[in-house]
């Protein structure tokens, strides 16, 4: 049995000791209720990886993707035009996570990190009277969750929910040489692609002892366990269970932020789910190809779009799963509980995953807020941005508001009628200096109805500068191009847009 120490014994303790040791993390962990007194509410965000709007059936996907989902959305507080800040993880978690846009915070490069001022604007920080703590499946994601680190009371190691990772040894060994201690190992014990590897004893002994760690579990998971590609493989029911336990675990309040790897490729679902939609006769619609496209042979989409609608059903089952064993334990009731995503994926126009383009199912992602106490579900068709979530989150339980934050706060919170025709952006500048101007992106701005693309800077593509517009209420599949037909809004868009870059290239120039 634990030994529990009540509030009178501890002022009693708490008087012969160091005033250095009563410190507001320390203090932290000794009084749950009390906290819950005081009226402050927990956070739990939860990200699932590459998860499209476009896919999710609750927002009229035409394959049944989540059945689970539509059932607790009936209590939640849905967004049905919500757009992440980029179009890949580095650039998207950063607008999540400092209420930032990409242009601002500066994590422009696959597996970059934010600009130095950034370390002290984010979530963490925003809650720090919060205990806070954050866990992530992705190695990029990751990144930014240790230059984030020192203002968490936990940051749960990567390799924590993982099956096996190299990283993981890496990580716990050469934390001050982790990228050179990351290639030697790679060089020295995984066997490449062509069957060899500097080391022919110890790579073959590796690959043993790994095969044998997984063995029992391959037969649930008919495409391979779904990874990280890093290592051996997870399980999001591990996740899932690991995280019910640390949420009635850990101090209150808090502030959590976990971040799963499904529904990214590759779409390794569960045998439970394995092959439910082959045969089932939906067709998309055909598209143009993109000037970006990469696969043109339609079977490659069609078969990748199946996989990853299968794998979208796995990570249904699990979000339901932890839902309900959140209002098990009573914990729901005196909890905010968020469902968004990074940035979605495609499987159209010739392109598979989430390449230099924005079109919608590449930054149109989901958004579910679980309000405490809340029963009936509303529905919000205003556009709203991944950079809102922060103002808004701190604006419901009492923070200080962040200075830097370049969102605003999700309606219904503050009004139940927000400005239709606010402007909505996404970046991409995945090759672009971060500390240089912006002289290769691709950018959007979703305003109203209508939504510009401009792309500039691509020479390999043949695009010095491309610009399109899409009416996405009438035509929300983005298939007809009105930059001809539509030129005043184009115009006026465009100037919006570009004013926008030249304010945000300004201090680079």
């Amino acid at each position: 049995m634990k030994n529990q120490l009540n509030r009178r014994d501890f002022l009693k303790l708490a008087s012969l000791m160091p005033l250095s040791f009563a410190t507001p993390r320390f203090l932290k962990k000794l009084g749950n209720s009390q906290a819950l007194q005081n009226g402050r509410k927990n956070v739990i965000v939860v990200v699932f990886d590459a998860f499209s709007a476009y896919n999710i059936s609750l927002y009229g996907y035409k394959r049944e993707t989540t059945p689970n989902l539509a059932k607790i959305a009936k209590r939640a507080i849905v967004y049905h035009n919500h757009f992440a800040g980029s179009n890949f993880t580095t650039s998207g978690t950063a607008s999540l996570l400092t209420g930032t846009l990409p242009w601002t915070h500066r994590a422009l490069l696959p597996n970059g990190m934010v600009a130095k001022p950034f370390v002290t604007r984010n979530f963490f920080h925003a809650f720090q009277n919060y205990y806070r703590v954050a866990y992530t499946h992705n190695s990029w994601a990751y990144t930014l969750l240790k230059q984030f680190h020192d203002q968490m009371d936990q940051l749960v190691p990567r390799e924590k929910l993982l099956l096996g990772s190299y990283n993981g040894l890496i990580e716990t060994l050469f934390k001050n040489d982790e990228d050179i201690a990351s290639v030697s190992w790679a060089r020295t014990i995984k066997i490449q692609d062509g069957g060899y590897a500097y080391s022919l004893f110890l790579s073959n002994l590796y690959k043993v002892l790994e095969e044998g760690k997984v063995a029992n579990l391959k037969p649930m998971f008919p495409r391979g366990l779904p990874t990280s590609q890093t290592d051996i493989g997870f399980l999001l029911e591990d996740a899932v269970d690991w995280l019910g336990n640390l949420v009635t675990d850990i101090p209150q309040p808090f502030f959590g932020y976990f971040h799963f790897l499904p529904p990214h490729f590759p779409y390794n679902t569960s045998l439970e789910f394995y092959n439910r939609f082959d045969g089932d006769g939906y067709k998309p619609l055909s598209k143009p190809v993109d000037i970006f496209a990469t696969h043109m042979i339609n079977a490659d989409a069609l078969k990748y779009r199946r996989e990853y609608d299968e794998f979208i059903l796995y990570v249904d089952k699990e979000f339901g799963r932890f839902f309900n064993a959140l209002e098990a334990s009573g914990l729901l009731e005196n909890s905010w509980v968020v469902l968004t995503s990074d940035h979605g994926e495609m499987f159209e126009r010739g392109l598979i995953g989430h390449m230099d383009t924005l079109y919608q199912p590449v930054i149109r992602v989901p958004l579910f807020i679980f309000e405490p106490g809340r029963k009936d579900g509303i529905d919000i068709h205003t556009p709203t941005s991944a950079i809102d979530l922060l103002p808004t989150l701190t604006h419901m339980t009492g923070q200080t508001m962040p200075d830097w934050a370049e969102g605003v706060i999700l309606p219904p919170f503050l009004d139940a009628n927000p400005d239709p025709n606010r402007n909505v952006y996404a970046v991409s500048a995945d090759k672009n200096d971060p500390k240089a101007a912006l002289t290769q992106a691709s950018t959007t701005l979703i305003k109203g109805r209508y939504k510009l693309l401009y792309y500039f800077g691509y020479p390999d593509f043949g695009v010095n500068e491309l610009v399109k517009l899409y009416d996405i209420e009438s035509d929300p599949d983005e298939l007809v191009d009105l930059y001809n037909s539509k030129q005043e809004i184009v115009a006026e868009l465009l100037s919006e847009l570009k004013s926008k870059l030249d304010e945000v290239n300004k201090p680079y120039l």
